[in-house]
């Protein structure tokens, strides 16, 4: 879900961003790209227009609306902070962020939901490092694909277990084709690597990342979800992409 522009920048053959954001808050949260801009602009980076410099972000933001208070909305001044404390290398996981609100396990409605949040992971492999940041706020449920076992999702009626809802979309749309699901589900995340990777490469490491998604998130990709997954290199480390990228763990 992904405006015209953005959708041009991160295409082949458009010029590249020089940021993406990851926000809670919906459509609110979209003001939190001033921020980034301000903090990019104030460093010199941008795309240049005579004297001036002018960052190009990319944004995605997860809906939560209905799990957080309204009075308080992601905007351009928690953007720049996060910014800044950024530089600390001080980052943080769960429900802070973008992953302040986010939820899982959806489908029975927002009675039955678990909390889930904001996670990161990175690897390394000779030269090459990947990491990924992921704001979780599915409609499915989370498995721990190791032992393939439930983690985080829907509950029972009486809050004590996981209903499993893979079986309960398979079979409630027996009994009722027509049954809607809450459109309030958004996974969205960024996949960085100091690999060497041209656009199109990029896409593909985008596509690989959304694998990971599928292994960890069932049912995923419904249409009720908005998941979002961007890949970004920062580096100049020549790699395989086959060789190296699909021999890292999901």
């Amino acid at each position: 879900r992904l405006y015209a522009g953005q959708r041009r920048l991160l295409r082949p053959g458009g010029g590249p961003p020089h940021a993406v954001l990851l926000s809670c808050g919906s459509a609110f949260g979209l003001d939190a790209a001033g921020g980034g801009m301000e903090y990019l602009s104030e460093k010199g980076i941008g795309f240049a227009v005579g004297d001036i410099r002018v960052p190009l972000v990319c944004q995605s933001c997860i809906f939560d609306l209905a799990f957080v208070s309204d009075k308080v909305k992601p905007d351009k001044e928690m953007a720049k902070q996060a910014c800044l404390n950024a530089e600390m290398n001080n980052s943080r996981q769960g429900n802070t962020g973008a992953g302040t609100g986010a939820t899982v396990g959806k489908f029975y409605g927002f009675d039955r939901v678990m909390n889930s949040g904001l996670g990161i992971y990175a690897v390394q492999l000779g030269e090459l490092m990947v990491g990924a940041v992921v704001a979780v706020n599915a409609m499915g449920d989370i498995y721990d694909f190791e032992t393939n076992k439930i983690i985080a999702g829907a509950r029972t009626e009486d809050g004590k277990g996981f209903a499993d809802s893979e079986m309960a979309v398979y079979e409630t749309y027996l009994k009722s084709p027509l049954y809607t699901v809450p459109n309030a589900n958004t996974t969205i995340g960024a996949v960085i690597t100091n690999g060497k990777f041209d656009k199109a490469k990029l896409n593909k490491i985008a596509s690989m990342a959304q694998n990971g998604l599928a292994r960890s998130i069932r049912p995923v990709h419904t249409m009720s979800d908005g998941d979002t997954v961007y890949a970004l290199s920062v580096g100049s480390t020549l790699n395989s992409l086959d060789e190296r990228l699909c021999c890292l763990p999901s």
